[in-house]
C-alpha cells in the first residue's frame, strides 16, 4: 500500500503548480517516460537484429502505438470511474515489468507481443497524466502547467532517446532493458500520490453543445498533431538507421529531444500570457516540416556535413514539434469545456501515439516495400505535414 506525504490543504487561492501532487505527477512523468524513451530507439533495433528487417523495426513501435490508442480510447470511460492518478500508476507497472522481458527473446512475434502489453500502459499513462494536468492546477495557469509536464515528458527524451540506441551497443541490450523495466516500476507510487484537489466537474446532460458532437471542435487540432506527430515517430524510430555519419544520429535526436523541452514551455509561457489557444500550430508545424526535411538532408549530404545539419534541423523539428503539442493540448482543453478534460486528454493522446505509430510503420514499409531511402521517405513526410498546415491556415482564415 503506497503512503503518500500529507500537506495542509491549500488556500483557495492556490492554483496548484507548485503543489505537491502536481511534484509528484511530475516525477512519476519523468521516470515513466524514461522507460519509453530508453526502448524507444532500441527496440527496433532489437527487432531488426533478430531478422525483422525494416518493416519489422517499424512494426514494434507500430504495434506499441496501436494498443496504446486502443487503450486510450476506453479511457475517458474509464477515468469516469476509477482516480486519474490510480490509472496512472497501473499503467506504469504496466509499462515497466513487461520490459524486462524483451531480453527473453529478440524473435520478431515476441518482441511485438511484449511491446503490445507496454503500448496498454503507455495509453492509461498518457490520457491519465494529461488529465491530471488540468484536474490539479487553476485554468488560468494551465498552459504553464502543459509546459512544466511536458518538460517532465522532455527530460527523459533528451537524456534517454540518444543514450539508449548507444548503450545498448556498448554495453548490450539487458542493461537496457533492465534499467528501463525499473523506471516503469519506480513511477507507479509516485504516481499514486498525485492527489487531485480539484476533481472534474459532472457535465449536465442538459447542458447545450450548439448543435456539435462534441469531438467536433477537436478534429482540426487533432489532424494537425496527428500529421505532426508521425514525422517524429519516424525520426525517433528510424534516424540511427537513416544517418550513417558517426555521431550524426545521435546528435540529431539529443537536439530534437532538448529542443522539444524548450518549445513546451515557450509556448505554455505564451499561452498563459496572451492567450489565443490554437494559434501557434500551424506556423509551428511549418517549422517542424523543415526540421524534418533538413533531417533527411543529412542523410544525403558528404559526411563533414552531416552532424551539423543534423543537429540545426533536430532543433528545428524538436522547437516546432514541442510548441505544437502544448498549444494543442491547451486549445483542446478550452474547446471541450468543463468536465470534458478526460475526453481532450484522451482525443489528443490518440493523435499523437496513433500518428507516431503510423508515422514509423509508413516509413518502414516505403523503404521496405518501395526501395525508398529513409531519408526520402524523410522529405516525403515533411511534404504531407506541410500541405497540412497550409490547409490548417487557410480553414482558420476564412
Amino acid at each position: 500500500m503506497t503512503t503518500c506525504p500529507t500537506a495542509p490543504h491549500p488556500p483557495e487561492a492556490d492554483d496548484g503548480l507548485d503543489g505537491r501532487p502536481f511534484r509528484f505527477l511530475l516525477a512519476g512523468t519523468v521516470a515513466v517516460f524514461g522507460n519509453l524513451s530508453l526502448l524507444l530507439a532500441v527496440v527496433p533495433l532489437w527487432a531488426e537484429e533478430g531478422g525483422g528487417g525494416h518493416g519489422g523495426a517499424g512494426a514494434t513501435t507500430a504495434v506499441t502505438m496501436a494498443t496504446t490508442v486502443a487503450a486510450q480510447l476506453c479511457m475517458g470511460a474509464v477515468l469516469r470511474r476509477t482516480a486519474a492518478r490510480r490509472a496512472l500508476s497501473l499503467g506504469a507497472l504496466t509499462m515497466g515489468v513487461p520490459a524486462f522481458a524483451y531480453a527473453l527473446s529478440d524473435g520478431l512475434a515476441w518482441t511485438l507481443a511484449v511491446s503490445a502489453v507496454r503500448g496498454l500502459g503507455f495509453g492509461m499513462v498518457t490520457v491519465a497524466g494529461s488529465a491530471l494536468v488540468a484536474e490539479l492546477v487553476a485554468e488560468s495557469r494551465r498552459g504553464s502547467a502543459v509546459g512544466r509536464y511536458g518538460v517532465a515528458i522532455g527530460i527523459p527524451a533528451a537524456a534517454s532517446l540518444p543514450v539508449g540506441a548507444w548503450a545498448a551497443h556498448t554495453f548490450g541490450y539487458l542493461p537496457v532493458f533492465l534499467v528501463a523495466g525499473a523506471l516503469g516500476v519506480v513511477a507507479a507510487p509516485l504516481s499514486a500520490c498525485a492527489r487531485g484537489a480539484r476533481p472534474e466537474p459532472a457535465v449536465r446532460p442538459s447542458q447545450p453543445d450548439r448543435g456539435r458532437g462534441p469531438l467536433r471542435p477537436l478534429l482540426t487540432p487533432w489532424t494537425l498533431l496527428f500529421v505532426s506527430v508521425g514525422t517524429f515517430g519516424s525520426v525517433a524510430s528510424f534516424l540511427p538507421l537513416a544517418l550513417s555519419a558517426p555521431g550524426a544520429a545521435p546528435a540529431g535526436l539529443f537536439a530534437l529531444s532538448t529542443a522539444l523541452i524548450a518549445g513546451r514551455w515557450a509556448a505554455g509561457v505564451r499561452n498563459d500570457r496572451r492567450g489565443g489557444a490554437g494559434r501557434l500550430s500551424a506556423p509551428s508545424a511549418l517549422l517542424c516540416a523543415l526540421g524534418m526535411l533538413g533531417l533527411g538532408a543529412a542523410g544525403a549530404v558528404p559526411e563533414p556535413l552531416a552532424m551539423p545539419l543534423a543537429l540545426v534541423a533536430g532543433v528545428a523539428h524538436g522547437f516546432g514539434l514541442g510548441a505544437l503539442q502544448n498549444d494543442t493540448l491547451v486549445a483542446m482543453f478550452h474547446r471541450a469545456g468543463p468536465g470534458r478534460h478526460g475526453t481532450a486528454s484522451a482525443v489528443w493522446n490518440t493523435g499523437y501515439d496513433a500518428g507516431f505509430g503510423a508515422g514509423a510503420l509508413t516509413t518502414g514499409l516505403l523503404s521496405q516495400t518501395l526501395g525508398l531511402p529513409l531519408h526520402a521517405t524523410f522529405a516525403f513526410l515533411a511534404l504531407v505535414l506541410t500541405l497540412t498546415a497550409a490547409a490548417t491556415l487557410r480553414r482558420t482564415r476564412t
